[in-house]
C-alpha cells in the first residue's frame, strides 16, 4: 500500500448497540481483508519466541457515522467517480441472517434503496476516501 496516495477506513453507525458495532467492525474488516491479503504482514516473535499473527500495516481509522451518513456515502460510491475503490458494505438485511445462503436469497429480493447500512469500509485512492469521509470523527 502506498500510504501518501491510498487509504483505508471503516464507517459505522454510531447509534448501534455496542454489540452490533463490533461485529460491523470484524464483518467489514474480515471481509476488506479478504479483498487485499497482501497488506497483512508477516508474523512475528515476541522475545519469549512466541509467535503472533500478522496484522494489518497500516491503520485503519474507524470512523463515526450515522444511518444517514452511511447512506449518504454509500450511494456515492456507486458513481462513476469512485469506481476504483474497494468498498465493503454491511446492512440490517445481512445482520438478521442466520446463513449465508439466507442472506443471498434475502438480498435478491430488496431493492438497495431499502437497505439500512450499519457500516461501509473504503480503500483506495486517498483523495477520493478523504473527500467521501475526511469530515466525520472518530468513532470513540
Amino acid at each position: 500500500m502506498d500510504l501518501e496516495n491510498e487509504k483505508c477506513v471503516i464507517v459505522i453507525d454510531e447509534t448501534l448497540p455496542l454489540g452490533i458495532i463490533a461485529n460491523t467492525a470484524a464483518i467489514l474488516g474480515i471481509t476488506l481483508g479478504r479483498q487485499m491479503p497482501q497488506v497483512v504482514g508477516a508474523d512475528v516473535a515476541d522475545q519469549s519466541g512466541n509467535v503472533h499473527l500478522g496484522i494489518i500495516e497500516f491503520p485503519v481509522p474507524v470512523l463515526r457515522g450515522t444511518a444517514e451518513s452511511i447512506k449518504q456515502i454509500r450511494e456515492k460510491l456507486y458513481q462513476p467517480d469512485y469506481s476504483g475503490l474497494t468498498v465493503v458494505d454491511f446492512s440490517d438485511l445481512a445482520q438478521g441472517c442466520k446463513t449465508y445462503e439466507e442472506f443471498i436469497d434475502k438480498m435478491s429480493g430488496v431493492p438497495e434503496s431499502e437497505l439500512q447500512y450499519f457500516g461501509v469500509a473504503i480503500y483506495g485512492e486517498k483523495k477520493k476516501v478523504n473527500k467521501l469521509t475526511g469530515s466525520l470523527p472518530l468513532l470513540r
